[in-house]
């Protein structure tokens, strides 16, 4: 996937998610991604991240609680590539 495929609301999430550090291991709930955007676009933020686990730009971890997400790190030097253009 380059980065014309990558549409903003994919380029937002993967910023927060870079912002606050949560890369590898450390993760977050994907609803606490899914905050701070409008409540008219959360359905197509959802869509968004989760065709970024389908592509490989996040890992997910599935728990009793729900699903925790996080940036793979195999793919951070592309990632930052993407999100400095």
């Amino acid at each position: 996937m380059t980065q014309k495929e990558l549409t903003p609301y994919q380029k937002k999430i993967l910023l927060k998610l870079r912002r606050n550090f949560y890369i590898g291991s450390r993760h977050t709930s994907e609803d606490n991604v899914i905050k701070g955007f409008p409540k008219d676009i959360r359905g197509d933020i959802k869509k968004a991240l989760k065709k970024l686990i389908k592509n490989g730009y996040l890992i997910s971890k599935p728990t009793s609680y729900g699903l925790e997400v996080s940036i793979n790190p195999v793919m951070m030097k592309e990632i930052n590539r993407i999100l400095e253009e």
